[in-house]
């Protein structure tokens, strides 16, 4: 039982870390790059343009992406709830068939056909537990939190937001926008660092690889803007 609870923490707290992690990358890059194409096609003296056009882009990108969250989640609860059900009419139904996918398990284990036919029966008499092992063991399918929907779009725009407000900030506390996106740059390179290098380190890859990688993209992403935006504006 205590190994079981560790392992649903453990899921819990992947599954947010995923979430921040993809409303960070985002917030981090999409306002930089926007602040930045702004700075390009507008006068030196627009910051209060580029920061009204920052929130408003900041607080509609958390809600499309907190809603891309909820409904990424939802999915995930629908998707276990229908195959939960699947699972009980084939149990009830096709009782054989199933004893056999589970025999086909614990023969992949290296288990005798004895101790299969041991492990199957005893198994077989708990529904409820025979459909939670085939859940688990045939589908790969844990549980997902029945709250796990509103936490993603929570988790999601949160850091979205948190993430479009450190490029933005800059334009806050100077006077034009040359010195705005300069300070942009550096706090958005620096932030993008640190974001990719712990970002990296979590999943087990080279943390370094990882904070070059998310730094160059953000560093494209936003030198694409202001060359586009410096572009059409002459």
């Amino acid at each position: 039982m205590i190994a079981l609870e560790k392992k649903e923490e453990h899921f819990e707290s992947s599954e947010i870390v995923r979430d921040i992690v993809i409303g960070m990358a985002d917030g981090l890059t999409v306002p930089f790059a926007l602040a930045a194409g702004l700075s390009g096609a507008l006068s030196a003296d627009a910051n209060s343009i580029i920061i009204t056009a920052g929130l408003a882009e900041i607080v509609a990108g958390s809600i499309a992406m907190g809603l891309g969250g909820y409904l990424a989640g939802k999915n995930e609860i629908d998707h276990f709830d229908a195959e939960l059900k699947r699972e009980y009419f084939e149990v009830d139904h096709f009782p054989e068939k199933e004893k056999e996918e589970v025999k086909e398990i614990f023969a992949d284990y290296g288990l005798s056909e004895s101790a299969q036919d041991t492990i199957v029966e005893e198994l077989s008499k708990d529904k409820d537990k025979w459909v939670q092992f085939m859940m688990r063991y045939e589908l790969g399918l844990e549980r997902p939190d029945p709250k796990r929907a509103q936490k993603s779009a929570l988790y999601i725009a949160s850091s979205y937001i948190l993430g479009g407000f450190i490029p933005l900030s800059a334009y806050f506390f100077t006077n034009n926008t040359q010195k705005g996106l300069l300070i942009s740059s550096i706090m958005t390179i620096i932030s993008l660092g640190i974001f990719g290098y712990f970002k990296t380190k979590i999943v087990g890859q080279p943390p370094i690889k990882g904070a070059l990688k998310t730094i160059l993209i953000g560093t494209v992403a936003a030198a694409a803007a202001f060359g586009i935006a410096k572009l059409i504006g002459g």
